[in-house]
């Protein structure tokens, strides 16, 4: 056994993770949750998490992939649709994922593996943190890691202008769960759609408390038609959401003549700004705390990277604390803890907001390629499961130039 302890504020994909790692590795860890597993389990959605197979192998590594017969995600679709022409695919192309995808709902995942963490001999604390209790943790634990960046600790942690490319929100989101849609015909997807000028619709399989669903996920440009959900019921959400669907989507919305709402909690709405936080919060008495996943990294989920950056900021954390040993936790430890995550989440966050804003033209170039060519399609897709790839061939007109001619070279 450790003798070292740790403290993780927060119970959610990162935390838990992190935390059952942890335990499985000898340390005494405590984990730090606003709600006990009964209050999750009932409470509202809080996220779509479509987790691809990078992200689950370390919940796999960990034994934590409790969910196996869950409904797959099995490939990525795309289409482009002009809202001036709204029956027409400008552009449209899928394509099978190399392994597939997984969403379990967090009102699901949560609360078992809070039972993991305790059976696995974790402490579990339901109260809500303050900055008063982070100094009481911090005076008996050797590190403490904030995993949760909502409340009266959010404003510890400062915003890095530096590497935070947007200062404002850039959607108005809104997300449905629901029963009843028809099943997409070739396999299972993603199936993303792009309408310039309005926002972004994708849609997904999902596990939820009640079963099988597919979650409706809608993205909104600020001002525009799809930013409308404020106020709405449950049920005038859902029918604002067949709405959007059956103005600019109407493939989507033949899937959605006959859907319903999982539960009345089943809806979410709001918007945030994409932001990058400097990873050290110092506390009024001196000492530092570490911040982790959204907390230190929050991305648009445009690109459905927020349960995936997680379960990969945990297992990067984790692997620099075993690797660390006995060594002390001070910052200069922290900080290097933060910055080996850094080396992959600023790929992910570079790729996410640059599709937060209008397409450039060679990345139009390369999505239209897509269309005749499956290799470009094939790429595209599973660059979800590692997003650093699109540094490589798709974020600058050089290396998408570069990667199309490689094609024409190979004639």
């Amino acid at each position: 056994m450790n003798s070292r302890t740790i403290t993780i504020v927060g119970a959610g994909q990162s935390g838990l993770q992190l935390g059952i790692g942890l335990l499985d590795a000898g340390y005494s860890v405590t984990l730090i949750s606003n709600r006990t597993p009964d209050q999750i389990r009932d409470g509202s959605i809080a996220s779509s998490q479509c987790m691809f197979d990078q992200a689950l192998g370390h919940e796999r590594a960990l034994g934590i992939d409790l969910w196996p017969d869950a409904p797959p995600v099995e490939g990525i679709s795309f289409t482009v649709a002009p809202p001036e022409a709204p029956c027409v695919k400008a552009m449209s192309w899928s394509h099978r994922l190399d392994a597939p995808a997984q969403s379990i709902d967090q009102r699901v995942k949560f609360p078992a593996l809070m039972e993991v963490f305790e059976a696995r001999g974790g402490k579990l604390v339901i109260e809500e943190a303050g900055v008063e209790d982070l100094e009481r943790y911090a005076s008996a634990s050797d590190l403490v890691i904030v995993a949760a960046g909502k409340g009266e600790i959010a404003g510890l942690f400062e915003r890095d202008a530096e590497r935070s490319h947007y200062a404002a929100p850039q959607r108005a989101l809104a997300l449905s769960y629901v029963n009843g849609m028809k099943p997409r015909p070739e396999y299972s997807a993603v199936n993303f759609n792009l309408i310039p000028g309005v926002g972004e619709y994708f849609v997904f399989p999902a596990l939820t408390v009640t079963g099988p669903c597919e979650i409706m996920v809608f993205e909104g440009l600020p001002g525009s038609d799809m930013d409308s959900w404020k106020g709405l019921s449950p049920q005038e959400h859902l029918e604002n959401s067949q709405r959007i669907l059956r103005t600019y989507l109407p493939w989507e919305a033949d899937r959605c003549t006959e859907v319903e709402l999982t539960d009345p909690n089943g809806i979410l709405q709001g918007r945030f700004p994409p932001t990058v936080r400097h990873p050290l919060a110092t506390l009024p008495s001196g000492k530092t705390v570490l911040g982790m996943a959204d907390v230190v990294v929050l991305n648009d989920p445009i690109t459905g990277q927020g349960s995936n950056n997680a379960a990969k900021c945990a297992a990067a954390y984790l692997s620099g604390i075993l690797e660390h040993g006995d060594g002390a936790f001070d910052d200069t430890f922290k900080q290097g803890l933060f910055e080996s995550y850094w080396q992959y989440a600023r790929h992910v966050a570079d790729w996410t907001n640059a599709m937060l804003a209008p397409p450039p033209p060679h990345a139009l170039q390369v999505l239209g390629a897509a269309q005749e060519n499956t290799q470009i399609a094939k790429r595209f897709a599973n660059g979800f499961n590692y997003p650093p790839d699109f540094t490589q061939w798709f974020m600058s007109p050089e290396a998408a130039t570069g990667y199309l001619d490689s094609f024409q070279a190979a004639r």
